[in-house]
């Protein structure tokens, strides 16, 4: 029975070694000896290193997550202080609002509940946003509006106003019933900038989301997080610990001690050893220390307790192994016996190592792969275009730093020793051009400029790429050396394209350019101010090259803006009477006076979109839905994109004037609009008279009624409505250009003087003489820019 069984075992064994191949034969015996070996020494030596090396690597591993997330909370910090400090320095919450009546100027009160609930949104670390004005009316906007006690008034909010600096942390109580219920907030003096403030904007931020945000620096359960700053006694814990409790006390003191701003130690505390990481949060004109303390058992023991289960298994590998190795070996060898019957038929029927026949395989599919290759580094290029647009575009904001440049040194950028420079590049003139390109031709038109872009920066530049936007624009990334004057080479470069777009294309070129970018995270961002920064150049100037370190090509964006009132309110006129060829030719002046010497190009944008605005207002006004009207068109959006002057009054004739003026002309007859025109012309003429509707109803040969109510009708105000705005507007135009007394100025528009006022201040919010002074200071202002 024996021998029978050892014979079909080794009948069983020539079968399976007739169908394997040299090389199993070779290796099998060897599996056999060494399989469990490595498992155990392994094992050993991990024990072994998990109390020494890898505990220290541990450590420090431990102490750069600390450091990195501590890192992330400081950008988190400072972006707060950056948005805040944005809304400080809008005119929302400029000085107009020192003597606002908050009840009476309903509509700027809502909007500033707004604007506060929107800056309340934009973090979600922010609690609550609050606009305390300490001007005539003391309101506080939480963002509802609120009316403060004497008590609360100097006891919470009047100290903040009057703190030490424009901008700073505090931890406050805000309710004065519970002087220990202390919020963190981040507060702003307003008017942004000005020595004389009266109010403030305020973050109050949630404890306990900023607790969460403190625990992420220790990702361990029983620790100790926690922010500190002993100069103005803010203390803020991760776990909600108190400033006195015995273990803060202790890492205080340790700190203390150490006599540095960042670092780390071990520290023993009740029987546990605790390892603290500490260092410092640069915040507005002072820093914050952040401690993170974490038992050290917590980061060692998973590492121990994996080498003991793998000494472990290793010893139960090393049993099985001489039982298991012929199992594994067949299952090992199995891919190795496809992959051979696949390229050179069964393993056993040459009788040559099987590694043999796949060597000469892999030669012939060796040549196939370098086919692919040069296929590959054809397509290179649109990959790294595509790469750098994404970069630009602000889409691989995940990318770590490490990352970006790892895939900017697998597209060929050289970094090291250079300075990443990136160019804005902005053609115009498209309407100019004499019958070389039309209207959709855009596309072509940057294909073409943007290889000559490329061409140019690859005789200048060491390295460079081109992006294409296909609208006109393009974006360009350098890199020249550290130790090269950049901005002498891109003024020489810039020159040179402007010429040859100009002779090539006939098209104005504006180029920005941006100083170095310190690292390849910061270039959305970079790229964004570039694009900016086209916008303020000189409308008038053909071609333009903006330096964006500079400090003189932005130093007039604060320039007064020179917006014809006036123009505006004729066209608007002209369009609710339906004077179609007199509202053509008052748009062609607005926009010339807009564009005018010394305008900026974003000036002049934003002045045609105000114009919009004011029209869709006048539109609806007259009962026109503009949505009907213009078929749901995004109308701002498509102005937005027009860059040239000819072009945005041709959009505009054709979007805006002709469908309104079509509609008009359906809606109203012509003697209609006649009889509102001359009574329109009567009130213009004799307005510093004492009118009413009857005279004005005799002198154009119809009733009262009937003209109060085709008044109406024709240009969406009411007949006395009408004429006290054009009184008013009449008396803001003798206050900022004459000198003369509000008495006769009052008299010139047909009021009293105590009546004069306080119809003043109804429509416009403020005295005349106030009015006065502050249309003094901003042409003052704008003289000085």
């Amino acid at each position: 029975m024996l021998n029978a069984l050892r014979a079909r075992l080794a009948r069983r064994w020539e079968r399976s070694s007739a169908r394997q191949g040299l090389y199993y034969k070779k290796s099998l015996m060897m599996i056999f000896i060494v399989s469990g070996i490595p498992g155990l020494i392994t094992g050993a030596l991990l024990y072994g290193i998990a109390g020494g090396r890898m505990e220290s690597d541990l450590l420090q591993l431990h102490y750069r997550q600390i450091e990195q997330r501590s890192r992330n909370i400081d950008d988190q910090l400072s972006n707060l202080e950056l948005l805040l400090s944005h809304w400080a320095f809008d005119t929302k919450f400029g000085s107009s609002l020192y003597d606002l009546d908050f009840v009476r100027s309903f509509d700027t009160t809502i909007d500033l509940t707004k604007t506060l609930i929107a800056m309340q949104g934009s973090n979600a670390l922010v609690k609550r946003a609050e606009l305390y004005v300490g001007g005539v009316q003391r309101v506080l906007l939480n963002p509802e509006y609120e009316r403060l006690s004497a008590e609360k008034e100097q006891s919470v909010y009047e100290p903040l106003v009057h703190g030490h600096r424009e901008t700073y942390w505090t931890q406050w109580a805000f309710d004065p019933d519970d002087p220990d219920a202390k919020d963190l907030a981040l507060i702003h003096r307003i008017p942004g900038g000005s020595l004389q403030p009266f109010g403030v904007l305020i973050f109050r931020f949630s404890q306990e989301k900023v607790a969460n945000l403190l625990r992420t620096m220790s990702p361990y359960n029983n620790g100790e997080t926690f922010v500190l700053n002993p100069s103005s006694d803010l203390f803020i814990s991760g776990n909600g610990s108190v400033y006195d409790s015995p273990l803060i006390q202790a890492l205080t003191k340790r700190i203390a001690a150490a006599g540095t701003s960042k670092g780390s130690f071990s520290m023993d505390w009740k029987g546990a050893t605790y390892t603290v990481s500490f260092g410092s949060l640069s915040r507005i004109a002072d820093d914050w220390t952040y401690v993170s303390a974490s038992p050290i058992t917590n980061i060692t023991s998973p590492v121990v307790f994996i080498s003991k289960v793998i000494i472990a298994v290793s010893l139960a590998a090393l049993l099985l192994a001489a039982i298991l190795a012929w199992l594994a070996s067949r299952r090992i060898y199995s891919p190795i016996r496809r992959l051979v019957t696949l390229l050179a038929g069964p393993p056993g029927a040459s009788g040559q190592d099987e590694f043999a026949l796949l060597e000469r395989k892999w030669t012939s599919l060796h040549q196939h792969s370098l086919e692919l290759s040069s296929r590959l580094d054809a397509q290179l290029p649109h990959l790294k275009e595509s790469f750098l647009h994404q970069l630009l575009q602000g889409y691989l904001y995940a990318y770590s730093e490490t990352e970006l440049q790892r895939r900017m040194n697998q597209f060929k950028w050289e970094l090291e020793g250079r300075k990443l420079i990136v160019l804005y590049i902005q053609l115009d003139g498209i309407g100019g051009v004499e019958g070389r390109f039309r209207e959709g031709d855009e596309g072509l038109i940057t294909f073409a400029a943007v290889n000559m872009i490329g061409e140019l920066a690859g005789h200048r530049f060491e390295q460079s790429n081109t992006i294409n936007f296909h609208d006109l624009t393009a974006g360009l990334l350098i890199l020249v050396p550290a130790g090269e004057d950049y901005a002498r080479l891109l003024q020489e470069f810039g020159g040179e394209l402007i010429q040859s777009i100009n002779q090539m294309l006939n098209m104005r070129v504006a180029i920005a350019f941006s100083g170095p970018v310190p690292r390849i995270s910061d270039v959305p961002l970079v790229f964004e101010r570039t694009k900016q920064a086209v916008g303020y150049r000189n409308f008038a100037s053909a071609n333009q090259i903006i330096n964006m370190e500079d400090a003189h090509s932005s130093a007039d964006a604060d320039a007064a803006l020179s917006y014809p009132f006036t123009l505006e309110r004729e066209l608007i006129q002209a369009l609710r009477t339906g004077r179609e060829d007199e509202a053509h030719e008052l748009l062609e002046l607005f926009l010339d006076a807009l564009t005018c010497e010394g305008a900026k190009a974003l000036d002049v944008q934003q002045g045609m979109l105000h114009l919009l605005g004011n029209v869709l207002h006048a539109i609806m006004i007259s009962g026109v839905n503009p949505n009907r009207l213009f078929q749901g068109e995004n109308l701002y959006e498509q102005l937005s994109q027009i860059r040239e002057p000819k072009r945005m009054l041709a959009w505009f004739r054709k979007k805006v004037l002709h469908p309104f003026q079509a509609e008009l002309a359906n809606r109203s007859d012509s003697q209609l609009k006649r009889t509102i025109e001359q009574a329109m012309i009567y009130l213009q003429n004799n307005y510093m008279r004492d009118i009413s509707l009857d005279n004005c109803a005799d002198h154009v040969g119809t009733n009262p009624f009937y003209l109060s109510k085709s008044f109406k009708q024709v240009t969406g105000k009411n007949f006395i409505d009408y004429l006290t705005e054009l009184r008013t507007d009449k008396a803001k135009e003798l206050l900022r250009e004459t000198e003369l007394r509000i008495n006769d100025i009052a008299e010139s528009v047909g009021y009293q003087h105590s009546y004069f006022n306080r119809i003043f201040k109804k429509q416009e919010g403020m005295t005349p003489t106030r009015y006065r002074e502050m249309s003094r200071q901003s042409q003052q202002s704008g003289e000085r820019s």
